[in-house]
């Protein structure tokens, strides 16, 4: 009964030690400047340097070629690597938006910034996505503390800016993780200006009259 009892214990204690060392499955699925947009368990998550996402998983460093995550008190070096699925590597469809032209000859769009809807107005001439200090606000933006000051060239002159960082900005099914901003202490934009910081990074071209927009693969 004794010898029983101690196998009994013995698998107990096995099992509790594996579960303590299971460590979550992380790939590195997108690369930022001190950023990297993780899959830990398959859930997709974009965390800054010096920050833990979910199951503690800490991305110490990173850059456009690697990142230096800690997991589970290790520390290594990763790669970009593909997203798989419980079913090997899973290729998405071809996410396709298609936008009408409006007034103006502009084109607009409602989409979401971390989760909040916003109505858009495409420019191809800002060099990224720019709203003014109370869009900003009304999108839970604590641009003076979070942000990098930064002086910008308007039609009416110099203004005071800050330079922000996004963690989604999606429109329809196109989603793009850790998006460049620029938020200005002004009025100005009137409109939220999707620029080139979130076109760049889809696939996109005016035909008959409409802008077609696509995920990149």
């Amino acid at each position: 009964m004794n010898k029983l009892l101690q196998g009994v214990m013995a698998l107990v204690l096995m099992a509790s030690s594996a579960g303590v060392m299971a460590q979550p499955s992380v790939r590195v699925v997108g690369l930022f400047p001190n950023a990297a947009v993780l899959s830990i368990d398959g859930q997709r998550t974009l965390v800054k340097a010096g920050q833990s996402g979910p199951q503690g998983v800490e991305v110490v460093s990173a850059d456009s070629r690697s990142a230096v995550l800690k997991i589970a008190g290790v520390t290594s070096t990763h790669t970009l690597s593909r997203d798989y699925g419980s079913g090997g590597f899973a290729t998405p469809e071809k996410r396709r938006l298609t936008i009408s032209k409006g007034a103006a000859g502009h084109y607009w769009v409602t989409g979401l910034v971390n989760g909040n809807t916003v109505p858009f107005m495409v420019d191809t001439g800002a060099s990224t996505i720019a709203m003014n200090a109370t869009q900003a606000q009304r999108l839970g933006l604590d641009f003076k503390k979070t942000g990098v000051p930064v002086m910008v060239n308007t039609a009416s002159g110099t203004e005071q800016a800050w330079r922000v960082y996004l963690n989604s900005v999606k429109l329809g099914g196109i989603e793009v993780l850790g998006v460049d901003a620029m938020v200005l202490d002004s009025d100005f934009p009137r409109d939220v200006l999707l620029g080139m910081s979130f076109l760049s990074r889809v696939s996109w071209r005016e035909e008959q009259g409409a802008l077609i927009v696509e995920a990149k693969h």
